[in-house]
């Protein structure tokens, strides 16, 4: 969607991931007929975090949307931790479930990553798994974090090739920063991580064709920041304290938004641009392990 102002264009994340939802729903319909049960999402939430718990539900609503098998299991906060292991196992060998999800954060005394480890790698579908981590960083074929797909996938649907473009990732987690700018070298582009402490940022940013925000800092790229006519791809999702009497604030990304729009190429808002990806990719993650699960090819164009 082109601005007339700004000539800079919108990176529509909302309706790229509802034609991916639709193709996948499609594709699981499929499955179904084929292997003759539904591809299956275990999600797992312990304790009673707000945000996770609307998560949580709003991955079971898509999961049932697209023609998948949702299996929640809720527990309480003072679950043990050999009690959600004993879980997990269980679930790695239920052959209804194609993907396995534990909501993070975990409540205190949970170790994260000794739940992620006892994951099956093939029923990681979030991608976290080092084994999944070391199948990306060496070329091999595994499930790759869902945001950073999700970005990959509206960078390739805007530029095509993105071979020999410089992408600056600015942040460097397991979850968005390392993997996105893995995905990118993958591609052919040449890649800078760079994070808070990055000395000269806004300099290194004004270099690249592709900026990739997942600082977690409200609006700190700035528009004099963005080479004119670079993609903005902002993953931060940020709500600034409320003003003028309203009982909530605005989200904002880690994009000033207004100023980088006048300068970018292209750019994602927020709401609407990279969010509505990440759920849309773990139903594509889901269904390609439910074929592998069930010894099919994966469909094409997912």
């Amino acid at each position: 969607m082109a601005d007339v102002e700004t000539g800079a264009a919108i990176i529509d994340g909302k309706a790229f991931a509802e034609g991916l939802r639709a193709r996948i729903g499609v594709a699981a319909a499929n499955f179904a007929h084929q292997a003759g049960r539904r591809p299956g999402l275990a999600v797992v939430l312990v304790g009673e975090d707000p945000a996770s718990q609307v998560y949580v539900g709003a991955k079971g609503k898509a999961c049932e949307a697209a023609g998948m098998a949702s299996f929640e299991h809720r527990l309480p906060a003072d679950t043990s931790e050999a009690a959600l292991l004993s879980l997990v196992e269980r679930l790695n060998h239920d052959d209804a479930v194609d993907g396995i999800l534990v909501q993070m954060p975990l409540p205190a005394g949970l170790d994260e990553q000794a739940i992620i480890a006892a994951i099956n790698p093939d029923k990681d579908v979030d991608g976290f798994h080092v084994i999944n981590a070391g199948r990306l960083s060496v070329g091999q074929e595994g499930f790759v974090p869902c945001t950073p797909l999700g970005c990959m996938m509206l960078l390739k649907d805007r530029l095509g090739d993105l071979s020999g473009l410089d992408a600056v990732v600015i942040g460097r987690s397991n979850i968005v920063g390392k993997p996105m700018a893995q995905l990118l070298v993958d591609a052919n582009a040449t890649v800078t991580i760079a994070h808070s402490r990055t000395r000269n940022l806004p300099e290194i940013v004004r270099r690249a064709d592709i900026v990739i925000a997942a600082v977690g800092r409200p609006e700190m790229v700035r528009g004099d920041w963005i080479k004119p006519g670079a993609t903005v791809i902002d993953v931060g999702i940020n709500r600034l304290p409320p003003a003028d009497g309203a009982t909530k604030g605005r989200l904002v990304g880690d994009v000033a938004f207004a100023e980088a729009r006048a300068v970018a190429g292209a750019i994602t808002p927020v709401p609407g641009g990279v969010g509505p990806m990440t759920i849309a990719v773990l139903l594509r993650n889901t269904l390609v392990a439910a074929h592998h699960h069930a010894g099919m090819d994966a469909p094409e164009g997912l």
